[in-house]
């Protein structure tokens, strides 16, 4: 009877989760989808878009390593609770920025302290996310991982859209007035307003240990010795966060600046993304729970490095939804689960809290790494012959193309999976053919 009664609490916070999960995704993709142009109304240099991508994707996984030490001394739900608590407070300074620049008070300082805010948002749900990752590891069945985390990502996806259009039409409308910043004061304001909704919604889920366990006493240096692995895959992460740094972050600022995208072109081709991950995902999580996750690893990275070169062709809206927008929304599909679900296969309970943050680490180091090229390269590089962001775009593409080539062959499926069909072996595996001509660089690089 109680083993029935923790299945029917777990079974109870998984939906808990989803209901919390919807409300701090309206939280979250309310306001970050519009950073980039806030940054642009504070400065308008663009190594600055590069160092706030930069410092706040390194602050994450730095705080994830605080985080998962704090699970030694206390309980996941309490690290949960007292960081996303905070994490809302912090939406309140940037509230108060855009008032500022509204009315010119310390204009010139007004991106430092952007920067500063929105990394420590970022910080804050570093250091709550290995105490999550690892709560939730215990509520999901590992046959049920991919079918539950799509449904769950499906679900915040859509309120994720539902929170941009409503953002899109308040900065639309107040963009040519004179008000215009207290559309962005607003939404920073309801970033805050939801997160402080979805801390209460947290309180009621079910976590099934009380206080930490000496269990989650793990170091680093053990996991990487140990785990041979998942050490591989991190380290893979952290090239391929490199290689998409370069570009990903100044798509924004190119629909913004070198194309001119209105408010609404810009979200409409941003939002596609995410409306192609939404319908793509319930597809991969089912073939992830069939065939494995190490196929869609490869699938992410190589449609990742196409779309950079879409970029580099297309300039129409409409067009850049149908081709290089869909391709990212289900290279994002098969990305996401596959993480989730290979660090879930590859990391037992005691390595979940430190292992997921190893690998966001190495992650965030690519990310620092990868967006500081970026921006440096659009602020300083003087070249004639072609237009710096297509520049750019080439760059990151080739990288992308060069990081599945030396790195995924070494990346191998855990769990007993059915074998890919032979008729998608060509999508899946197009650097299959050149795998052997190019093996002794891949053993002396990866190895």
């Amino acid at each position: 009877m109680e083993k029935e009664s923790i299945e029917k609490k777990k079974a109870s916070a998984l939906k808990v989760s989803i209901v919390e999960g919807s409300v701090n995704s309206f939280s979250t993709s309310i306001s970050n989808s519009y950073i980039t142009p806030f940054a642009l109304k504070l400065s308008d240099k663009d190594l600055y878009i590069g160092i706030l991508s930069a410092i706040s994707g390194l602050f994450a996984p730095l705080a994830q390593l605080f985080g998962s030490k704090m699970m030694e001394s206390y309980s996941r739900k309490k690290i949960v609770l007292k960081a996303s608590l905070w994490q809302a407070i912090m939406w309140l300074p940037l509230t108060v920025i855009a008032i500022m620049k509204m009315y010119g008070i310390q204009e010139p300082a007004l991106i430092y302290y952007l920067i500063i805010f929105y990394s420590l948002i970022a910080a804050l749900g570093g250091a709550y996310y290995p105490a999550w990752f690892s709560w939730m590891g215990d509520l999901v069945s590992d046959k049920e991982k991919g079918k539950y985390f799509s449904k769950r990502n499906t679900i915040t996806g859509i309120v994720e859209l539902l929170a941009v259009i409503l953002a899109t039409a308040l900065l639309n409308y107040t963009e040519n007035k004179v008000y215009a910043l207290v559309g962005f004061a607003l939404i920073f304001f309801f970033s805050f307003l939801f997160r402080y909704i979805s801390f209460l919604i947290l309180h009621k889920q079910y976590s099934p240990h009380a206080k930490s366990k000496e269990v989650y006493k793990i170091k680093i240096s053990t996991l990487i010795k140990e785990n041979k692995d998942y050490r591989r895959f991190a380290i893979y992460q952290m090239f391929f966060n490199f290689a998409i740094m370069i570009a990903s972050p100044f798509f924004a600022v190119y629909m913004l600046k070198d194309l001119g995208f209105s408010y609404w072109n810009y979200i409409l081709v941003t939002l596609s993304s995410s409306v192609f991950y939404l319908l793509f995902t319930p597809l991969i999580g089912k073939i992830s729970d069939k065939y494995g996750n190490v196929s869609l690893l490869l699938l992410a990275n190589v449609l990742f490095a196409v779309n950079p070169v879409l970029w580099i062709f297309i300039k129409n809206p409409a067009a850049l939804i149908l081709l290089p927008q869909l391709v990212s929304g289900l290279a994002n599909a098969a990305s996401i689960i596959s993480f989730t679900n290979f660090s879930y296969d590859y990391l037992n309970e005691k390595e979940r809290g430190v292992g997921i943050a190893y690998a966001n680490l190495l992650s965030g180091i690519g990310i620092f790494v990868g967006s500081l090229i970026g921006g440096v390269l659009l602020d300083y590089l003087n070249i004639a012959f072609i237009n710096k962001f297509i520049f750019i775009f080439a760059v990151s593409a080739i990288l992308r193309a060069l990081v599945a080539l030396v790195f995924l062959p070494k990346i191998k499926e855990k769990k007993k999976v059915k074998e890919i069909p032979v008729m998608h072996i060509s999508l899946l595996h197009p650097f299959k053919s050149i795998h052997s001509e190019i093996g002794w660089i891949k053993e002396v690089v990866v190895s």
